[in-house]
């Protein structure tokens, strides 16, 4: 167990699975406080729930459903993690789904559908912590979830790419609105990470890691390393940042 994050309270979306849940793991290993907010409660694929895992190592964690795409979720969110631990110190907004579509094949459900998720989810997330951290007297530090989609285009994948490049500049102007908050905005930005949601299809995966330099798709322990450099004060200097682990993908 580690001290990077002790006695800091944090909320990571979509922390039942994948990227969300080992985020949540290696805060809680580092200290902190974790709410699992999560439409479901059991991992995709399979096994103890997050927050069994976390209390069960002797971390303090708690389980929320929560619809991302709901305001009024986000917010009770929010204010169950300060009842419980005192404040709201990190803000990850992980959670996010895909669609792979040509753009003459995408209806107005499929938009929809998306972006409540994608983006709706991260800018409603972003408003709840950001109404809870400006009464705090230390701020606090958001971390959204982005992609490579991002900051570059992918095949058939109008819808992914433009709630991600949304995510990416609401992270950029978020962190010049609320810097005099002592409020920290940043954003990772992964390639093909390995998950049971990017798994799926595996002609797109072998299409990402051929034209990956480093050869091979990243891990979910990754992305939670990197959230927790931009979580911790170890990034105490950095705001507004969109953070690239693609391995070489986007050079």
């Amino acid at each position: 167990m580690g001290d990077r994050l002790s006695g800091k309270a944090a909320i990571v979306t979509g922390a039942s699975s994948g990227n969300g849940r080992a985020i949540a793991r290696r805060f809680a290993e580092e200290g902190a406080s974790i709410t699992v907010a999560d439409i479901r409660e059991d991992p995709r694929m399979g096994g103890e729930p997050t927050h069994e895992l976390i209390t069960n190592a002797g971390g303090e964690a708690q389980f929320l459903e929560c619809d991302v795409s709901s305001i009024a979720d986000l917010q009770e969110v929010v204010e169950a993690t300060v009842d419980a631990y005192g404040s709201l110190d990190v803000m990850v907004n992980n959670a996010g789904v895909e669609r792979q579509l040509p753009i003459e094949e995408a209806d107005e459900d499929d938009y929809d559908w998306l972006m409540d998720i994608n983006l709706k989810g991260v800018y409603f997330g972003c408003q709840a912590a950001i109404q809870q951290m400006v009464d705090q007297d230390d701020g606090g530090v958001i971390v959204n979830m982005s992609s490579m989609a991002g900051i570059r285009g992918l095949e058939n994948s109008s819808l992914y790419c433009t709630s991600k490049g949304g995510v990416t500049n609401l992270t950029r102007e978020l962190a010049v609105e609320h810097g005099e908050n002592d409020i920290r905005v940043n954003a990772l930005n992964p390639g093909f990470i390995e998950t049971a949601m990017t798994t799926k299809d595996g002609e797109t995966a072998d299409n990402l890691l051929d034209q990956t330099p480093l050869g091979r798709a990243g891990q979910p322990e990754e992305v939670a390393d990197a959230t927790l450099f931009l979580a911790s004060d170890e990034s105490s200097y950095v705001s507004g940042h969109n953070l690239v682990m693609d391995g070489g993908f986007t050079v």
